[in-house]
């Protein structure tokens, strides 16, 4: 290390999405020489070993969760728990702030990179070290949801953007989608606070915010985000993960090899994403009604303890041979690369948008939850890179209307397929263009230093 070289600890929230983000991050800076002690729940070690491309630099310094009632035995991230859950997660995640306070003393780093600790910007500040808040939320996100400190937001407000909003933007919410965010993120998400709060007060208190963005592709939202919080806004550009050192798992290389290149729907919700019963059957149903062979790594809908109790009746016989649906963790970043994958229907969260952006796939939007509403809109409105499933009124969706949009990417001849496909390979080409990511990187680090002066 040099007299160049900062000392940056990362403390991201206990969901796999998170961590894997921070650690791309991590990654990007430690080609430069910065030295990274990321803070990580002991059994969730072995998941991101794989991700760590700079051992001697990135040091992983493993915590217990503490037990917290309420939580099953030995629960360390998200995928080991439902969605309810989560709030006492969150509960025995503030418990470490002890723990995060003493290690910080003795490792006394210039930096440090959190997201839903709205703790550590104050203790921080006191131990002499800046914090920058890394959002992996899109900046749409976090303008579009500026309003949300006025916890008396009413469904009909929240449907319309909030007042300076980008006039270029097409982004808007359905009813059922505003009524689910407010019920939501007002709910208590660790004890005594609600998400809302949580969030505004790690925007509000800390030094700096950082998105893993580029003006390209969110540049007046950017710009929105800077002139409201009135913080400086650090954009880490794509942070294009390098390949995993392990390879893709026999099975599913061998599964992707017997099927033509670009035939292949992948689908995966990542680690948190719970469907019910009815919405998990008619995406099922909707694959298997396009006729092409696909590969889906989703978690047992509610009531369901394993995927097959969950499968439609005669389904997994009809579809022997074509298609898989399977509930265990899978290799995102390896199956989206692979040749035969042509389709990747995705709930829309960030990290998930990023990587498909960043491979040759066309994108099918399914929003969920939150902030995936807002990025699909964003996806599919604003930037034409992809197609949203139709949904009722009630937010249900059909195996009919999960098929249609798969058919319309799919199809490269007809008017929307060919645009979303050029606009895809536009975008993609000036993401992993020589130098672009560096560019911004660069711009990353400087804006670091001229923090500390």
């Amino acid at each position: 290390m040099d007299d160049k070289s900062f000392l940056i600890a990362m403390y991201p929230w206990f969901a796999m999405g998170h961590l894997t983000t921070f650690l791309h991050l991590s990654n990007k800076l430690a080609e430069r020489g910065h030295k990274i002690f990321f803070f990580v729940t002991s059994k969730t070690l072995h998941k991101l070993e794989q991700f760590n491309l700079h051992r001697d630099l990135i040091v992983f310094i493993p915590i217990t969760v503490p037990h917290v009632e309420g939580l099953p035995p030995h629960s360390e991230t998200t995928a080991d728990i439902t969605y309810p859950m989560q709030p006492n997660l969150m509960t025995a995640m503030d418990m470490t702030q002890p723990i995060i306070e003493a290690s910080l003393k003795e490792l006394k780093p210039h930096f440090v990179f959190f997201d839903f600790t709205h703790w550590l910007p104050s203790m921080a500040r006191h131990l002499g070290i800046k914090t920058i808040y890394y959002c992996t939320l899109s900046s749409a996100v976090t303008a579009y949801l500026r309003t949300l400190k006025n916890i008396q937001l009413t469904e009909t407000g929240l449907m319309e953007p909030p007042e300076g909003f980008p006039l270029t933007s097409m982004i808007r919410l359905y009813a059922h989608e505003a009524r689910q965010m407010i019920d939501q993120g007002g709910r208590e998400f660790g004890k005594d606070i609600s998400f809302f709060e949580r969030i505004l007060s790690s925007y509000t208190e800390c030094d700096a915010v950082a998105f893993k963005t580029c003006r390209e592709l969110e540049g007046p939202y950017c710009e929105y985000v800077q002139n409201h919080f009135k913080k400086p806004i650090l954009l880490a550009g794509p942070v294009v993960p390098e390949p995993p050192t392990l390879k893709l798992d026999e099975k599913w290389a061998k599964w992707l090899g017997g099927c033509k290149p670009k035939s292949v729907i992948f689908c995966t919700f990542g680690s948190e994403c719970v469907l019910r019963t009815d919405q998990f059957q008619e995406l099922v149903l909707g694959f298997e009604l396009t006729g092409l062979p696909f590969l889906a790594a989703l978690r047992p809908p509610f009531g369901a303890e394993i995927i097959d109790a969950a499968l439609p009746e005669g389904f997994a016989e009809r579809i022997q041979g074509r298609g898989v649906v399977d509930g265990g963790w899978i290799q995102q970043q390896l199956i989206l690369a692979h040749p035969s994958v042509g389709c990747f229907v995705t709930h829309c969260g960030y990290g998930s948008l990023s990587e498909g952006l960043l491979n040759e796939c066309q994108l099918v939007l399914l929003p969920s939850v939150g902030d995936q509403f807002i990025n699909a809109r964003m996806m599919s409105r604003d930037l034409k890179l992809g197609v949203e499933v139709e949904k009722e009124e009630d937010g249900m969706f059909t195996r009919l209307a999960v098929c249609e949009a798969i058919q319309l990417v799919m199809d490269i001849d007809s008017k929307v397929g060919k645009e979303v496909k050029q606009n895809h390979g536009k975008f993609r080409e000036l993401l992993l263009q020589k130098g672009f990511e560096n560019s911004y990187i660069d711009g990353f680090f400087q804006k670091m230093q001229e923090l500390l002066q």
